[in-house]
């Protein structure tokens, strides 16, 4: 990340966070900056059917569809100056859009550091070679169990092999190429079916080359009477059982979120929302076909709904299912 701290970057970084301690301290949403990080959606696309996903599940009201290499240079020309973080990923399989690597190397030109998510079924070797040539930072795989039987409870459709043979051609390329990035990072999404297997999915990374091994809790839709995907294991769980004998969201949903300030999502179509619990975007604080990324982001919808997360976030749809840190663990593959 020190190659993206220009001294503007830094001074606007300084400016925003400046604003959101004092908006969280006087309750009235203030900004003077613009966001360091920002998500973009290339595709709704998915090869896999995930349950508790809008494109595993094909249930978007939201038109659906991927992002046009000439959209993706107007937002990026726009917010170069002050973003330094880039994920490409919302919803959707990135790898499905076919401009994925060239809109990636477009923003590591522009020193912007970049990471994208993968269930890393599309990682043959050439498309590993223009992985590593478009600079690409981070890639995150994720890796949902150590058995086909564990992983394909989840990862519904898609095959533990074909992971295991795009993590070997990803790590191949890497060191063909001679090149350190991307980091890969093995992330599993832990659920009551694989808990079992943390163990064994460290070990496998640690096998394969992986550099990193991410833990993330699952985000499910009816968990208040239980969930069968809920883990025994409450370390790896978003949700605990209240007073009352329900299941409840162990974040305690403060009236108040940095997101809001440092970041944002676009979706394929360049509608603005405000992060990626808004899966469905349902919150559209503006269009980057019809106005700038910075009369979006400065606009009067988006200081209400800031104003709103001040005020009663418990009130906002998309809040109340959210965790404030959604991965419990990070470290070495081994």
């Amino acid at each position: 990340m020190f190659r993206t701290a220009t001294p503007y970057r830094l001074w606007n970084a300084l400016k925003l966070y400046s604003s959101y301690r004092r908006s969280k301290r006087t309750k009235e949403a203030s900004l003077t900056a613009l966001p360091i990080s920002i998500s973009v959606e290339p595709t709704t696309s998915c090869n896999l059917r995930c349950p508790e996903c809008p494109s595993g599940l094909r249930s978007f009201s939201r038109p659906t569809g991927m992002m046009s290499e000439e959209l993706f240079q107007k937002i990026t020309d726009e917010v170069k100056s002050h973003v330094m973080y880039m994920n490409f990923y919302f919803q959707g399989e990135p790898f499905l859009n076919p401009k994925l690597t060239e809109m990636i190397r477009y923003a590591s030109d522009r020193k912007i550091f970049t990471s994208t998510s993968t269930n890393a079924h599309y990682l043959d070797e050439d498309g590993c070679r223009k992985i590593i040539e478009s600079k690409l930072d981070r890639l995150i795989i994720s890796v949902d169990g150590s058995t086909q039987e564990t992983y394909s409870a989840y990862r519904i459709g898609g095959s533990l092999s074909k992971v295991i043979e795009g993590t070997k051609n990803i790590v191949a390329a890497k060191q063909k190429m001679k090149s350190r990035t991307p980091h890969i990072v093995f992330q599993m999404l832990v659920v009551k079916p694989n808990e079992h297997q943390v163990d064994e999915v460290k070990k496998m990374a640690s096998a394969l080359g992986v550099d990193e091994v991410v833990l993330k809790t699952a985000q499910v839709y009816e968990y208040e009477d239980g969930n069968e995907l809920i883990p025994d294991n409450t370390e790896y769980s978003r949700y605990k059982i209240g007073d009352n004998g329900r299941w409840e969201l162990k974040n305690e949903l403060e009236d108040h979120c940095w997101k809001m300030w440092h970041s944002c999502v676009i979706t394929w179509d360049g509608s603005v929302v405000p992060c990626c619990f808004d899966k469905d975007a349902h919150h559209k604080l503006g269009t980057l076909k019809t106005f700038s990324f910075k009369e979006v982001w400065f606009s009067e919808p988006y200081k209400k709904f800031r104003q709103a997360v001040l005020t009663g976030r418990k009130e906002i749809d998309i809040c109340r299912n959210c965790s404030e840190g959604s991965h419990v663990y990070a470290g070495g593959a081994d």
